[in-house]
């Protein structure tokens, strides 16, 4: 299945997408996700809508947690001039930096380095706590694309990457959850980041140093995973910092990343517009 969130006459709402279609299921994704995938098909009514008709959201909106590892490809590690890690290597990005597939990417006032980072993505399907890796998939709802959207000099300037990760905005995936009876094995993905047109990540998951399976096992042994949570799997090499001479993302740039078998998201990047009264 291909689980998505869209918008139409001015509500949002979950959907099973069906070609070029979506079923209305009437309901929010974490609502539908803790209900079990299994009830999906029986959800809600039966009103399809064509997709050129409707508005792609984010798949969760708000998840309650976004966690996403670093230097988990080995020509990520190399171009970072880092060590490969002994242990997955997390850290959390604030939920409020989520944001569509197709939605803008804002380049900060505080900041012109302004960074990309093409990833899969895992959505957590129910509760779950000490999970072992070889019953990890059965925590997992299904797959995304991700760009992890990186201000470089916050990230860097101390130890936890939590504030240069985290900006508004800077959190773009979609365009759906697809589940494991439609994806096959999430470990033989292409994954592929543009900017412009210009190919600047080329990879495959399989290359991943802790598989998502790895990572599900190991999350679970501190913390309750819960229906909605978004992990990040990491990025390949090619990112904008490490090219010589590094090339930052500014106001017109498209970025595209994507993954085979999922789908892709696109989003342009912008200035961030001015700061609103509340």
């Amino acid at each position: 299945m291909r689980l998505a969130t869209f918008t139409h006459g001015g509500t949002t709402r979950a959907g099973v997408v069906v070609g070029d279609e979506v079923v209305d299921l009437g309901r929010d994704m974490i609502t539908l996700l803790a209900g079990g995938l299994e009830r999906v098909a029986g959800a809600g009514g039966k009103t399809r809508l064509p997709l050129a008709q409707v508005r792609l959201e984010a798949p969760v909106l708000r998840p309650p947690k976004f966690l996403a590892v670093g230097l988990n490809y080995a020509d990520h590690v190399a171009e970072s001039g880092a060590e490969r890690p002994a242990l997955p290597t997390f850290f959390n990005k604030q939920s409020t930096c989520v944001t569509g597939p197709y939605d803008p990417i804002h380049r900060p006032r505080v900041s012109q380095l302004l960074d990309y980072e093409g990833e899969l993505g895992f959505v957590i399907g129910r509760r779950c706590r000490h999970v072992p890796r070889a019953r990890a998939a059965e925590a997992i709802a299904g797959w995304v694309v991700l760009n992890d959207v990186t201000v470089r000099d916050w990230q860097l300037r101390v130890p936890t990457w939590t504030m240069g990760k985290s900006f508004d905005t800077h959190g773009p995936m979609g365009p759906w959850i697809v589940t494991a009876d439609e994806l096959g094995d999430p470990h033989a993905l292409r994954l592929r980041t543009w900017v412009n047109g210009e190919l600047r990540q080329e990879s495959n998951t399989r290359e991943l140093i802790f598989d998502c399976y790895t990572l599900v096992e190991h999350l679970s042994t501190a913390f309750t995973l819960e229906p909605g949570d978004v992990v990040a799997t990491g990025t390949p090499g090619g990112i904008g910092m490490a090219m010589n001479p590094p090339r930052f993302l500014v106001p017109g740039d498209v970025v595209r990343v994507e993954i085979e078998r999922i789908g892709h998201i696109e989003n342009r990047v912008v200035d961030e517009p001015p700061a609103r009264e509340e």
